[in-house]
């Protein structure tokens, strides 16, 4: 039985609970018994959070010493940013709700980056000690001229893989533990540049911060200079590009890491990807620093208003509201900054904040208040 087959023996022999919480012991024996083989895994979930869940899982799980994986998985729209991002600077969170786009923080560094379904990402993993981006990149570019030699690319010195010397069509990010490495990468297919475009725009202006900052660059499609260039073809040339740069000899084995019994703790591991703690939570502390410009409906007059804001762990820390006062009394817009404090930074909590200040006014100011609340509501997402 060739090693890939025995490993999806198991991987059944774990759904039917035979084997459950020791499959990742046993994959590792796989791996670190076997001496022509390595192992590539193709995930059947398109659910961002379950991928990255799944990268974990293995990163933990697999014993990486002596022989690699190679994970390729796609997901349904999804915005994903690095480990020590902003994601109010980032990407257009309110547009992002619209169209019912998660947003994900994976825990590699690196920038911001679209996937849906168009999108190619392959995960490189590998023992700390084994770990070669550069290698890993020349499998994506080696795949690439495998399958079209007229392709002119080339991996950079940041860990781009660029197209016709200036067109991005790969990213790079990595995570080192104390014995093990990955090391993922996009590859843009036919990704929807206009979503793309449109979700990876900043939501909030003047965010001061020592967060990793995305840097932009020209993107492009593969299928848009090789219009012929199958999925198939593409999946087809990279394992093969694998195997001979590795010297494996390893097939496709497709996993599900929805499947608790074959990944045990992948669903809570999933949990807590998709939660507000680790998505918002773990982002570095900032301040937001920005003009407000404000009309009152009824007699049109207007005004600028400045606010200054410090965030820690995704909650405000302090709010100053600095409004002129002929426009509205500093003590009502001292109120608004202070019911902000203590609650996360999201116009839902400032909507409920503005809502029990509101209670209390009419006239006038009850609709200066309104407009004030805009235009916070704008700049918070």
């Amino acid at each position: 039985m060739s090693h890939v087959r025995r490993t999806l023996s198991l991987l059944r022999g774990a759904r039917d609970g035979v084997l459950g919480g020791v499959l990742g012991g046993v994959l590792g024996g796989v791996l670190g018994g076997c001496d022509a083989s390595g192992l590539v895994l193709l995930s059947r979930s398109t659910d961002v959070f379950e991928n990255l869940a799944l990268e974990d899982w293995i990163d933990a799980n697999v014993d990486l010493q002596r022989r690699g994986v190679l994970l390729l998985w796609r997901n349904r729209p999804a915005v994903v940013i690095g480990r020590h991002q902003n994601p109010w600077a980032e990407c257009n969170l309110a547009a992002m709700r619209r169209a019912g786009v998660p947003l994900a923080r994976r825990r590699s560094g690196g920038g911001t980056v679209y996937h849906d379904l168009g999108n190619l990402n392959m995960t490189f993993f590998a023992s700390k000690k084994a770990y070669d981006r550069q290698r890993n990149l020349s499998v994506v570019t080696g795949a690439l001229r495998r399958a079209r030699p007229g392709l002119d690319v080339h991996a950079t010195e940041r860990l781009d893989v660029l197209l016709n010397g200036r067109l991005k069509i790969s990213g790079s990010a990595s995570r080192l533990s104390r014995k093990s490495s990955y090391h993922h990468c996009t590859l843009l297919h036919s990704a929807d540049h206009s979503a793309l475009a449109a979700m990876l725009r900043p939501s909030c202006p003047g965010i001061h911060s020592n967060a990793t900052p995305s840097i932009p660059s020209p993107v492009a499609n593969l299928l848009d200079h090789a219009p012929s260039l199958q999925w198939d073809e593409l999946l087809d040339a990279l394992v093969q590009q694998y195997n001979a740069e590795f010297g494996y000899d390893a097939a496709v084995a497709p996993v599900d890491p929805a499947d608790e019994l074959a990944f045990p703790g992948v669903w809570q591991a999933a949990a807590e990807l998709r939660g507000w703690d680790w998505t918002f939570g773990k982002t570095p502390k900032f301040s937001v620093q920005t003009e407000l410009h404000l009309t009152d409906a009824v007699s049109t007059a207007s005004c600028t208003a400045r606010v200054h804001m410090e965030v820690k762990g995704g909650v405000v820390q302090s709010c100053v509201l600095d409004v002129p006062a002929h426009w509205l009394p500093p003590s009502l817009a001292a109120a608004l900054g202070d019911a902000l404090v203590g609650d996360r930074f999201c116009s839902q909590r400032a909507a409920a904040a503005l809502a029990a200040l509101l209670r209390t006014e009419n006239g006038e100011l009850r609709g200066r208040l309104l407009n004030l609340g805009d235009a916070l509501d704008s700049i918070i997402s």
